[in-house]
């Protein structure tokens, strides 16, 4: 899944077949035990799919993804990985029978990766479920299966052992740490491993003792496969079944194990504070170590303690003074800190398609990392090449700050939302806006044309006379092989039906050599539009006199010709801003093309933007939309009206009638309505 910043899910799959199969290499003496503990959980497993979002290059883009999880309620909670559905606009559930069921995220966290699902059944039913065991108990060498949907196939197991009760990310890997959503998983995460083999898919899914009990949400792989100790897996998912979220205390310290050159034999080390933090507050200084806290006694000697420590920190009672003892200079003291709620590093991503960028809200940390007194304005996460905020003097640029708008105070991507609706409302195109926005410790101005381009009116082209052909230069090494040694002029290569050539009895194969009696100058594959240039010369309804050369015979062909057709760029288009796509009518080029009768109708599709909502139901450029809903759209227009009710009724499910090439399918779209449509 995306988004794991050091390690992917990228095992080679050891067996995956339909339903749950075993590997051909199981002890006999465990066989009955893995059979029975698989046959125990696979009724409550599940392949999740998921319609997920990043942002990237100033848009929202939607990809499909898949993983796994596995039923823990019978009302039908699924426990899975916050990578697989923590930023999912849609999720669909796939029972063991292939029962397909849509669910709701009830919560997620992502410095855990775990998320809590609901099944929304058509009507309310009981589930079966799986049941957690004591990951505690676990022993190097215990038996342990992992299951789930690797690769988005149908469900399976392989069978592995635990191979390490504490694994955490090397040292060895620094800098690079185990980040999703701007949070270090390893900081409180002390992984499962086991050989049991993973792919991607299995995120999310679970791993289970010969006892047929969950034990640990697999998420990882490092060569050994990872999952998060279910004990921890299960509280949170009922911290988030009960509450929604995960709350944790923040005290501002960074910490790590005992130097060995230190004299103490146990506590852990405070390596810095930060500034008006409750630690700093209390007193915590850079070298103190930390004996106890709460009460409880603290012993961090290698890196596989720091998350224990990082959890008893996060459970600190909120807001109620708690009594650290620490070690400062040879002499112990107790120092009193007032814990506060903890943020997520990250805020929530959002498309601001006016300005063609993506931003968030500044979290505390970013406040701090970007050493800003306040936690006004809002962070630009990315920028959309060629869009408003890429075309300002200066342009904007990822890391920015904006704090005002037509000096007006912007404090929030809420503010900034609202700003824009104000300054574009009752706009036909974009308006020019005066944006005050920080670059690290610079304070800049920059003039942005914020709104989107109305899409152009159709070119007024001046029609001129048309021939109705499509030929190739008659080149001199094609002159030669036709025994027409020093002739110029043009081969037909298609005849337009209805067209002048048509009508005129002109044939493909015919040698065009003269018009009017003057030589056609053609002879270099570059000469292409020479003939083209001479027949744009004479009158739309002008007859005209074409010298060609037909079975070895010269003769003279009268021609009347025609006002040429209407090309691509005069055709009215239509863009749809919720769907991401743009139509055009049907232009003269696309009949010739696709070959279409004029009795042929629909919208074309010009174009289709990548991570849409019609991308993501592959509408393809070059489709002909024949019907949306059933109701038949034979222009640009037309789909126009159709959309824009489907927009007003905010549909779940649209179904486009399409032709593609000869053949004719029906495309789904099952959009996420935001407030912003």
């Amino acid at each position: 899944m995306r988004r794991l910043s050091t390690v992917l899910l990228c095992l080679v799959l050891v067996c995956v077949l339909t339903g749950a199969v075993l590997a051909a290499n199981v002890p006999e003496a465990v066989r009955p035990a893995v059979e029975s503990a698989a046959a125990a959980v696979n009724p409550a497993l599940v392949k999740i799919h998921v319609v997920q979002v990043r942002y990237d290059s100033g848009r929202e883009v939607k990809e499909e993804a898949s993983g796994s999880g596995v039923i823990f309620t019978k009302e039908g909670h699924v426990i899975t990985n916050h990578h697989v559905a923590g930023d999912a606009k849609q999720i669909t559930c796939i029972l063991a029978n292939k029962e397909e069921i849509d669910a709701d995220r009830v919560g997620t966290d992502a410095l855990t990766d775990i998320s809590v699902l609901k099944l929304r059944p058509a009507t309310p039913r009981e589930f079966p479920t799986a049941k957690f065991g004591d990951s505690s108990a676990l022993r190097v060498g215990d038996y342990v299966l992992a299951m789930g949907s690797p690769l988005a196939l149908s469900q399976s197991v392989t069978l592995g052992i635990v191979s390490n009760t504490a694994m955490v990310v090397p040292d060895m890997f620094w800098p690079l740490r185990f980040q999703i959503d701007g949070e270090d998983v390893g900081s409180v995460v002390r992984w499962i491993g086991h050989d049991a083999a993973i792919a991607g898919g299995n995120s999310g899914g679970p791993l289970v003792n010969l006892a047929g009990e969950v034990v640990g949400i697999n998420e990882i792989s490092f060569g050994l496969s990872g999952a998060i100790p279910g004990n921890l897996a299960q509280s949170i998912a009922q911290e988030l079944l009960q509450h929604g979220k995960v709350t944790r205390a923040w005290i501002g310290i960074d910490v790590q194990p005992l130097l060995r050159s230190m004299p103490q034999v146990r506590g852990v080390l405070v390596s810095g504070t930060a500034a008006g933090s409750p630690a700093a507050k209390a007193g915590l200084r850079s070298g103190d170590v930390i004996q106890s806290m709460n009460g409880q006694e603290v012993n961090v000697r290698v890196p596989e303690d720091i998350p224990s420590f990082n959890l008893l920190v996060a459970g600190l009672p909120l807001g109620k003074e708690t009594p650290v003892v620490v070690s400062r200079g040879g002499a112990q003291q107790t120092l009193r800190v007032t814990p506060e709620e903890r943020e997520n590093a990250w805020q929530r991503e959002r498309e601001l398609d006016a300005w063609g960028v993506t931003a968030r809200n500044l979290s505390a940390l970013a406040t701090r990392e970007m050493h800003r007194d306040s936690r006004a304005g809002v962070l630009l996460t990315s920028i959309r090449s060629g869009g408003p905020a890429d075309q300002a003097k200066p342009k904007l640029m990822e890391g920015d700050v904006i704090v005002e708008v037509d000096g007006a105070p912007v404090n929030n991507v809420a503010d900034f939302a609202a700003t824009t609706t104000k300054i574009t409302a009752g706009q036909d195109g974009p308006v020019s806006a005066l944006v005050g926005f920080d670059r690290r410790a610079e304070r800049y101005l920059a003039v942005v044309k914020v709104g989107k381009e109305d899409l152009p009116d159709p070119d007024v082209e001046v029609h001129k006379a048309w021939l109705g052909i499509a030929s190739q230069v008659l080149t001199r090494e094609l002159a030669e092989a036709l025994k027409l040694d020093g002739k110029t002029g043009v081969r037909v290569t298609q005849v337009f039906a209805g067209g002048p050539a048509d009508k005129a009895g002109l044939r493909t194969d015919d040698i065009l050599l003269a018009l009017d009696g003057d030589p056609i100058p053609a002879s270099r594959p570059e000469h292409v539009d020479i003939l083209p240039a001479m027949i744009r010369q004479l009158k739309v309804g002008s007859q005209a006199e074409l010298t060609i050369m037909r079975g070895g015979e010269e003769k003279k062909v009268t021609v009347t010709l025609q006002q040429s057709p209407a090309s691509s760029r005069e055709e009215k288009r239509y863009r749809d801003d919720s769907f991401d796509f743009t139509v055009r009518d049907l232009a003269f080029e696309d009949r010739v093309r696709y070959r279409l009768t004029d009795a042929q109708q629909g919208a074309f599709v010009e174009a289709v933007r990548e991570g849409g909502w019609a991308a993501l139901a592959h509408l393809a450029v070059g489709d002909l939309i024949l019907e949306v809903d059933g109701k038949a759209t034979p222009s640009a227009a037309a789909l126009s009206g159709a959309m824009k009710r489907i927009a007003e009724q905010k549909s779940n499910l649209v179904v486009f009638h399409v032709r593609r090439g000869v053949h004719e399918l029906f495309v789904e779209l099952q959009p996420k309505w935001s407030s912003e449509h």
